[in-house]
C-alpha cells in the first residue's frame, strides 16, 4: 500500500483553508491545479478555484479541492484528521492555532490512556484530533 491521505472538498475557500493549515502546522503546499488550467469547459467564475491540490504536513498528506460549482459540499461530523505529536509544546502550539476562529470540542487534557489529547472543529468546519503519547505504548 502507498501513502495514505485524506481528501477534503470545499465550497470555494479551498485555497484559504490550505494556506491556513500550511501556516498553522508548518506545512508545504506541493501541488495546485486550478479549474481554468484543465482541458475542460469551465465557467469564468470557477476558473481560479482549486480543482486539485496537495498539502504535506510533515509527512501527512492532505489532498483537497473546491467543488465543481454545480453542487455545494455538505460538511458533517463523520471524519476527523488525527495528528500525533512528539512533544507537549508542539501539541499546544498546533491546538491553539487550529482552534482559532473555530470551536473546541474537547480541551487539551491528560487522559487515562497516558496521552495528552484534545479535539476541535476549525473555522472551515473540519474536525481535528490532537494526541501526544506521554509514554510510548509497548
Amino acid at each position: 500500500m502507498g501513502q495514505h491521505s485524506i481528501y477534503l472538498m470545499f465550497n470555494g475557500n479551498c485555497e484559504e483553508a490550505l494556506n491556513f493549515y500550511k501556516d498553522k502546522l508548518n506545512g508545504n503546499i506541493e501541488f495546485v491545479q486550478r479549474y481554468g488550467e484543465a482541458p475542460i469547459d469551465t465557467p469564468e467564475e470557477q476558473k481560479a478555484k482549486i480543482m486539485h491540490a496537495s498539502l504535506d504536513l510533515q509527512g501527512f498528506k492532505i489532498m483537497a479541492s473546491d467543488s465543481d460549482g454545480k453542487r455545494n459540499v455538505s460538511f458533517g461530523d463523520n471524519f476527523s484528521i488525527a495528528l500525533n505529536f512528539k512533544s507537549d509544546g508542539d501539541i499546544e502550539r498546533a491546538f491553539d492555532a487550529l482552534q482559532t476562529g473555530g470551536q473546541v470540542t474537547m480541551a487539551l487534557q491528560d487522559t487515562f490512556w497516558g496521552a495528552k489529547f484534545g479535539m476541535c472543529t476549525d473555522k472551515f468546519g473540519i474536525n481535528w484530533m490532537f494526541n501526544y503519547d506521554k509514554s510510548p505504548q509497548k
